[in-house]
């Protein structure tokens, strides 16, 4: 399936037609504020272990990230001090990956996990199905096997080559090339594990 939304006003029709897929355990492609990424409802215990088997993911040892819709939501799935917080407030919606102690509310799925990825995405056709769907997605950046581009930025493409392996892609127009920027707010100062396109405030 292939669903065009507009990143300003997304039609909240189109938007219901992808939050249908996520809730009966598909797969969906969609666009952020850095990369095209591929997601599941977090959790959705099927599509969550669709998404392990296609990527090759091995849960113990990858860094699980989970997009959700606003900051009041993050407490649910992660533990945040004042301090994060700030930190958290300051840089989101933006394109960031920030690396917080998960809570015991994830499925037994991410048990072995220790810590999670946090995504808020300054994009709003991501965020709105995050929250009509009002559970968080699990996402992973869509990679190209080009040596020279690693990550595909044009939806049309992106389509010829997923269409028979996921269940919707969503056009949202040009991605960008470079990544979020990932922060680990687990040490004692926040640590920049990579430079994206975010440029940390603090």
């Amino acid at each position: 399936m292939y669903i065009k939304l507009y990143s300003k006003n997304p039609s909240q029709a189109e938007i219901a037609r992808a939050v249908s897929i996520l809730k009966n355990g598909g797969i969906i492609i969609y666009p952020t504020d850095s990369v095209y990424a591929m997601g599941c409802d977090a959790l959705n215990v099927r599509g969550v272990e669709k998404i392990y088997k296609y990527r090759g993911i091995d849960a113990k040892k990858a860094l699980l990230s989970i997009i959700c819709s606003d900051l009041s939501n993050i407490s649910q799935y992660a533990r945040v001090d004042n301090q994060q917080f700030k930190i958290l407030k300051k840089n989101l919606p933006g394109a960031f990956t920030f690396i917080l102690e998960a809570s015991s509310s994830l499925p037994k799925l991410y048990k072995s996990r220790k810590t999670v990825g946090i995504r808020i995405p300054d994009n709003d056709i991501i965020r709105a199905i995050v929250e009509q769907l009002g559970n968080p997605v699990l996402t992973a950046s869509i990679k190209d096997e080009d040596d020279v581009i690693e990550y595909t930025t044009d939806p049309e493409l992106i389509y010829e080559r997923y269409e028979n392996q996921v269940d919707a892609v969503i056009d949202g127009g040009y991605g960008n090339n470079q990544p979020s920027t990932i922060v680990d707010l687990t040490t004692d100062e926040p640590e920049i594990i990579r430079q994206g396109i975010g440029e940390l405030i603090l």
